[in-house]
């Protein structure tokens, strides 16, 4: 893939664009939650048809994102991430001025498909304009802005209902998406696709996989009673994923390129992805019930303590970036796991002898770890995926955190009600609370060490594998 040349300055701009792509790509979901329940009494629909206003940007975003990837490898990231910034931005016009909750939610649908694209190429628009040995810089730069997004957004958002409405939070993104749209197009350069990959574009293949991602999400995010409607649907997407990958065999350019990835630990990477992305999702889903529940705080206190993962990240992104760079992302990502399964370890058992300080305390050491996870996980990728395949495999990586996102929502929920002993939570005395988050999180550092140990495995063979190649290469 050929270029124009990037100055330093024009470097910053273009990673300033990225880095506001990302944000809003994370703002999108985290803005409209408070908005809830001022749009439910305004357009009359209950609670349950309200919520589909944050659901339907979810389903569209992982719907969209593999599709987003191939397209932006066919025709360019630039144009990719300007046409993502294009439809993002009118369909929050089109949010703010809906006049029905069904306008709203077709707003919203649209406005994650814009989202789908801005986080499916701004990694690799990244790494076609930094250096490689700084490839893990520019990975936890965008992580940290990413985690600013989740953590403004309720509170900007609150902000901006109490003064101006519920339209405003949809408002608000529209000139933030149009200065990304102009710094994008001034700042990041032309490039032109590699020629091979346009011919690789198959839109019947990635219908398929949509379908498929779409029976799955439904199905996760049910209201949390599992019905024969989700059971279809998770059989759907089963005999879906069988279909698609006999026909992946077949097909002489898969949207999984094995010959191009195999042998580096990508497949792995993804499957980590998603047990650690689940594991953190249970501190949003479970750790809210244990503060107010279990610990009996208030609804400011439970925000405050909520609000410290999502500020630990924002300002750990970059240093993890830094450290990525200087021991290697192979490293790094082990450490990052590690921690994390530490973390989650601590959050079993420290907040029920220290309350708060101790949830507090342990989010310190699980966040940290996540971000050095993340960061490594994603350079990785980004300098093992050849020139061309670029966006795809940032969507793919963007896809596996969803999906685990997705899935921890449902699963550990599901973990920690049984834990607790009756599905209604909200009944439950504090020590079975208690003992629901002990549970979950001990089952979640579990699932965390087993993944650490599965990535120090494919790390040693894919060395093992890249020694022999190279020793192979000396012989000849």
């Amino acid at each position: 893939m050929t270029s124009e040349p990037v100055t330093a300055p024009r470097q910053r701009l273009a990673l300033a664009s990225l880095a506001l792509a990302m944000l809003l790509a994370s703002l999108g979901v985290s803005i409209a939650t408070i908005a809830l329940p001022a749009l439910s009494e305004d357009l009359a629909t209950p609670m349950a048809g309200a919520q589909w206003v944050v659901l339907a940007y979810l389903l569209a975003t992982t719907v969209a994102i593999v599709p987003a990837g191939r397209l932006g490898d066919a025709y360019g990231h630039r144009r990719g991430l300007l046409a993502g910034l294009g439809l993002y931005a009118a369909a929050a016009l089109a949010c703010a001025l809906a006049d029905s909750i069904g306008w709203l939610i077709a707003g919203r649908l649209a406005q994650g498909v814009g989202a789908a694209w801005l986080m499916a190429l701004s990694m690799s628009a990244a790494r076609d304009i930094v250096p490689a040995e700084k490839t893990g810089r520019a990975m936890g730069l965008l992580g940290s802005v990413s985690a600013v997004g989740t953590a403004l957004g309720p509170s900007v958002g609150g902000l901006l209902v109490a003064g101006f409405g519920w339209r405003a939070v949809f408002a608000v993104l529209v000139p933030l998406a149009v200065a990304g749209f102009v710094l994008a197009r001034h700042a990041l350069p032309s490039a032109a696709p590699a020629g091979e990959v346009r011919e690789r574009f198959d839109p019947k293949r990635l219908t398929i996989l949509a379908l498929i991602l779409a029976a799955y999400a439904l199905a996760m995010t049910a209201d949390g009673r599992f019905a024969p409607t989700d059971a279809f649907l998770l059989a759907a997407a089963g005999v879906g994923v069988v279909l698609l990958a006999r026909v992946e065999r077949r097909a002489a350019h898969p949207i999984i390129d094995m010959d191009a990835i195999r042998g580096t630990g990508f497949i792995a990477g993804l499957v980590t992805n998603v047990l650690v992305s689940a594991v953190m999702m249970a501190t949003l889903v479970v750790g809210p019930f244990f503060l107010a529940l279990g610990l009996g705080l208030g609804d400011v206190l439970v925000g405050l303590v909520m609000a410290i993962g999502p500020a630990v990240a924002a300002l750990s992104g970059v240093p993890a970036g830094r450290l990525t760079d200087r021991i290697g992302a192979s490293r790094t990502l082990l450490v990052g796991l590690i921690q994390v399964g530490l973390g989650a370890l601590l959050l079993a058992w420290l907040p029920r002898g220290f309350g708060a300080i101790g949830y507090a305390l342990a989010l310190f050491a699980l966040t940290p770890g996540y971000q050095l996870f993340l960061a490594a996980l994603n350079t990785k990728g980004m300098l093992q995926a050849p020139a061309g395949r670029r966006g795809t495999i940032s969507a793919l990586l963007s896809l596996s955190r969803n999906l685990g996102l997705i899935t921890g929502a449902s699963a550990m929920g599901a973990i920690f009600a049984m834990a607790v002993g009756q599905a209604d939570v909200t009944g439950a005395s504090p020590d079975a609370i208690g003992f629901g988050l002990s549970a979950t999180f001990t089952i979640g550092s579990v699932l965390v060490f087993c993944a650490a140990g599965f990535a120090a495995v494919t790390g040693r063979r894919t060395a093992e594998t890249d020694g022999r190649a190279r020793g192979s290469e000396g012989r000849e």
